[in-house]
């Protein structure tokens, strides 16, 4: 039910029609930029000879390790997968030499995962780059503004979230 003339027969008034709308626009701007940042993903993946999730993994870990390694649990809830997928991946890109993966100190069962020093060689390698892309894709963006958008993004994250779980729980 998403036609004007299907609105008006539902008794839906325009404003709640508009809003309708721009929720749809929204989603598509949405979706189109997780293409692109997936074909940005892809071509960075890629001068590691590695794929696209790949990548995101050594990226999390990138982002989450404070030194000691990173959990599975924490890189699949960081990605939204499930673990059993970052363990089998990363077992791949352990046999590259792009990682380390040991057992916790703390708990047998937890996977510590940590990057190799050629990986960090390499992402050094391609700060510039990335550095260079960003400042083109975010320029008519101020800091203020880019943190307000993130803001927004997350709690709408959040929002999502939880109307996943609710669409869940309803079926």
């Amino acid at each position: 039910m998403t036609s004007p003339a299907l609105r008006k027969r539902a008794g839906l008034d325009d404003a709640a029609g508009k809003n309708q709308d721009l929720v749809r626009q929204f989603s598509w701007a949405i979706a189109s930029i997780n293409v692109h940042f997936q074909e940005i993903r892809q071509f960075w993946a890629g001068t590691l000879g590695i794929s696209g999730p790949q990548w995101m993994i050594l990226m999390a870990i990138s982002d989450l390790d404070r030194g000691e390694g990173v959990s599975v649990k924490a890189v699949s809830k960081m990605l939204h997968v499930d673990p059993s997928f970052v363990t089998t991946q990363s077992k791949m890109l352990e046999k590259m030499g792009l990682m380390r993966r040991r057992t916790s100190a703390d708990d047998a069962r937890v996977v510590q995962m940590s990057l190799t020093d050629k990986t960090y060689k390499h992402m050094a390698n391609l700060a510039a780059q990335q550095q260079s892309l960003n400042e083109f894709i975010f320029t008519e963006l101020d800091s203020r503004e880019l943190a307000d958008l993130t803001k927004k993004l997350m709690q709408l994250t959040g929002r999502l979230e939880k109307a996943s779980l609710k669409i869940a729980m309803d079926l």
